[in-house]
């Protein structure tokens, strides 16, 4: 069985959202919290996950983090929010 790759957005404690990548979201949200993640979520704990995609392809999940990171605030809203939003 192939790993799935996952693209995730976490809400932070500030209010922010941050976009990554991983093969296992739930683990990822942990190392978030435990100050261990990227250094952007590290002041801004502590971080809820709140939205994923999944894909088989970890090129194809890397490419839609990108084009999510490129999104507004607005537009990732819509996207969690279960609008439809292809970027």
């Amino acid at each position: 069985m192939d790993k799935k790759h996952y693209v995730y957005i976490l809400k932070c404690a500030d209010g922010t959202y941050y976009t990554g990548y991983t093969t296992d979201p739930e683990r990822r949200t942990q190392v978030h919290n435990s100050g261990k993640g990227a250094k952007y979520t590290r002041a801004r704990r502590p971080v809820e996950l709140i939205y994923t995609e999944e894909y088989d392809d970890k090129t194809e999940a890397q490419r839609r983090e990108y084009a999510i990171k490129q999104l507004t605030r607005a537009e990732k809203e819509k996207l969690i929010n279960g609008q439809t939003y292809n970027a």
